[in-house]
């Protein structure tokens, strides 16, 4: 009898350890969390980061790395310098694709680009996650880049007829460290994101584009 009492102690004091260690490390509600990584970019004015991007699809992978600027409202500037230079810059109306070896830049207004890169616009926007991306949840599933990493899914809107799901992985500072977007092409576009600096001085002047001479210029007024 006192053998039996002591194992079901044991088993319970185990059962209530486990418990309380589920319950300790548990995730909010995703609004509950969404809204402190909304509150966290909500509140920049500006971010700094180096990124590193890989595309995998149609039978081949690419790796790009470089240097990533965000400054409200809706300017960005993606300094590709790594494997070959190239830049994209949005003033927040007009987007600028610029390939130095190519002496070639394409202009698309910001309104109709179907670009990958342009979702990351809400980072320093006023709207909201569960705005952004319909079906939000957790992704436990899925392998985070960083440790003690959330990952969040969801559908951007907009965007579904070329990007499946979109995934953020969120460090518990409520940074955003990586996104993952699946295309409806069974393509997939990672960005991952480290030395983030926030409210850094950028001058708007970085976020503009003047083509050098001799570039040629091609304007995309249908944003394919």
């Amino acid at each position: 009898m006192r053998l039996n009492a002591c194992l079901s102690s044991l088993v319970f004091a185990a059962w209530f350890l486990l418990s309380s260690a589920v319950a300790g490390f548990a995730l909010p509600n995703v609004s509950t969390f969404a809204r402190l990584v909304d509150d966290r970019y909500n509140h920049l004015q500006s971010l700094e980061a180096d990124f590193t991007e890989i595309y995998q699809g149609s039978g081949m992978e690419r790796t790009e790395s470089g240097r990533l600027w965000l400054k409200k409202p809706g300017k960005m500037r993606w300094e590709y310098r790594s494997p070959e230079e190239k830049l994209f810059v949005d003033d927040g109306r007009d987007g600028w694709l610029y390939l130095p070896a190519a002496k070639q830049v394409r202009k698309s207004s910001m309104k109709k680009l179907d670009d990958l890169r342009s979702p990351l616009a809400f980072l320093l926007g006023k709207t909201k996650l569960e705005k952004e991306l319909s079906g939000l949840s957790f992704a436990p599933d899925m392998q985070t880049w960083q440790p003690d990493s959330v990952i969040l899914r969801g559908v951007p809107r907009g965007m579904e007829d070329t990007v499946r799901e979109v995934l953020l992985e969120v460090t518990p500072e409520h940074k955003i460290a990586r996104i993952m977007l699946y295309g409806t092409d069974d393509s997939i576009t990672e960005y991952r994101f480290s030395n983030q600096k926030e409210n850094v001085a950028v001058p708007d002047a970085q976020f503009r584009f003047n083509p050098a001479p001799g570039t040629e210029v091609i304007e995309d007024e249908t944003g394919n």
